[in-house]
């Protein structure tokens, strides 16, 4: 005669898999990036065990089931709470970790980003750390405001770093200018001496490729589709008026707007 027992038993087991990304541990790169993490959640096991008086006849069934969820959505609140604290040196650490992991895993286990890896970055994602600095700093810092200074100076990166303070002039007889050494020489108040598009920095170690292609990200064409309009309205201030007559760009008003209307070309 045989005789069958059956034992079934449920096992609670937790396990949680982290996933280390490097990143440079040099002053330029934040300390406090916590590595995505991959969560899994209690796996269920259940152990079937059937007894017989036949060692042949003695089985077991294993099964089990694994639940995963992807790393926590990406939160844009620490850069708030610098920015509105204004602690823009805080702000820009964690605008640059932000755009690592946005950039993707290959950017965040490497710890930098490449320029060819600016074009996975949402324009969403993109245009919020943009506001978030306009919205602290009265416009005056922010990708879309660096955007729109180096569409006047024609791409020119030199006067661009110039004009945004990334560079000073030397006490020499000729007019020389030479880079901020990083960060005691950067500014990090906002006042009325602090330039205009000073804010966010962009590493230009590796050459200006990567800050060109956050500064033409898609996110960003709306500086350029304003500045075409303007350029319209402008242009159309100087065709023929109602009488026939062309107005006269000579006249203390439009001086007066050429005067006090700001320059970025320099």
């Amino acid at each position: 005669m045989t005789t069958t027992n059956s034992l079934h038993c449920s096992v609670q087991h937790h396990s949680l898999t982290k996933r280390h990304h490097p990143l440079d541990t040099s002053p330029t790169t934040p300390h406090f990036l916590k590595p995505p993490t991959s969560t899994i959640y209690p796996t269920n096991i259940t152990l079937s065990h059937t007894l017989s008086n036949s060692p042949s006849h003695i089985t077991f069934s294993l099964s089990h089931t694994t639940t995963t969820t992807p790393s926590t959505t990406l939160s844009f609140d620490l850069l708030r709470h610098h920015l509105s604290t204004k602690n823009f040196q805080l702000a820009d650490e964690e605008t640059r970790r932000l755009l690592i992991a946005l950039a993707g895993e290959a950017a965040q286990k490497r710890g930098y980003v490449f320029f060819s890896e600016v074009q996975f970055i949402s324009e969403q994602d993109l245009r919020t750390i943009d506001s978030l600095w306009r919205e602290h700093s009265d416009n005056k810092f922010g990708y879309s405001v660096q955007k729109r200074i180096l569409n006047k100076a024609n791409g020119d990166f030199t006067k661009f770093f110039i004009k945004v303070g990334w560079m000073k002039k030397l006490d020499t007889e000729m007019e020389q200018y030479n880079y901020r050494s990083f960060p005691t020489e950067f500014i990090w108040e906002l006042n009325d001496d602090t330039p205009e598009g000073h804010l966010p920095l962009t590493n230009a170690l590796r050459g200006t490729q990567l800050l060109n292609n956050v500064l033409n990200h898609p996110a960003f064409d709306a500086v350029d589709a304003k500045e075409e309009q303007d350029g319209a309205e402008n242009k159309d201030n100087g065709a023929l008026t109602p009488t026939g007559l062309k107005d006269n760009s000579s006249s203390p008003k439009n001086l007066a707007q050429k005067i006090f209307k700001p320059d970025y070309s320099f």
